[in-house]
């Protein structure tokens, strides 16, 4: 599956270039599972061949994820509030995590968003939250800008000095990827298991109380 998602990307910019470019880290931004790994690296793979020119492609790159990213945010602050607040409760997210996590993108929003659109995997998903936190749209356009920029020119610089070797780097970021993936699980399935403990000795003491 990732080897046919790989040949699409670069088959997809093979032929439309620039515009590929733009849509693929657009989409990547809008919490669609397509690599920006696989997109900028070859890009930059196109510009070591005389296709296309650095500057364009780590602009557009940065840029489509921000246009991306306004999309995961708008759906965030339209419907993720309500939709957290009334099913929350199903994996054990309350009133008061939810007002804990308003508070920490309020005091930490810009640093949270620049940090994570620099690590592989979560930076697709920073978004979300941000828009259901309603983080200033201003503030996280600024650094959602910042964080993309350094991301995207690095992969494509990466694509440039490898050359024809291109896809080595794949290889050798393919277990970074994967292993930031199954951390993120990890600390996920903990959180909701200790919600779940807590959640659990709450009704217990309830129980008991009520006796």
């Amino acid at each position: 599956m990732l080897e046919w998602l790989e040949h699409f990307i670069t088959d997809t910019i093979g032929a439309y270039g620039y515009f590929a470019i733009f849509v693929l880290m657009m989409l990547e931004s809008a919490l669609i599972p397509i690599p920006s790994e696989v997109t900028m690296v070859f890009g930059g793979f196109l510009v070591a061949r005389g296709e296309l020119d650095f500057i364009a492609v780590g602009t557009l790159g940065a840029v489509a994820n921000v246009v991306g990213s306004w999309l995961a945010y708008y759906v965030g602050r339209v419907g993720g509030r309500p939709l957290a607040e009334r099913w929350g409760r199903y994996i054990f997210l309350r009133q008061k995590e939810l007002d804990r996590a308003d508070k920490w993108f309020e005091e930490r929003g810009e640093l949270t968003v620049f940090v994570t659109r620099l690590l592989p995997v979560i930076r697709t998903f920073i978004s979300f939250p941000a828009g259901v936190s309603r983080m200033p749209f201003g503030r996280f356009t600024l650094y959602t800008f910042l964080g993309c920029l350094p991301w995207s020119f690095a992969l494509t610089w990466a694509g440039v000095l490898l050359g024809e070797n291109w896809e080595v780097f794949l290889r050798h970021s393919r277990p970074v990827v994967i292993g930031v993936g199954v951390a993120t699980f990890a600390v996920i399935a903990w959180w909701l298991w200790r919600r779940a403990s807590a959640r659990k000795r709450e009704r217990a003491e309830e129980d008991e109380l009520s006796r």
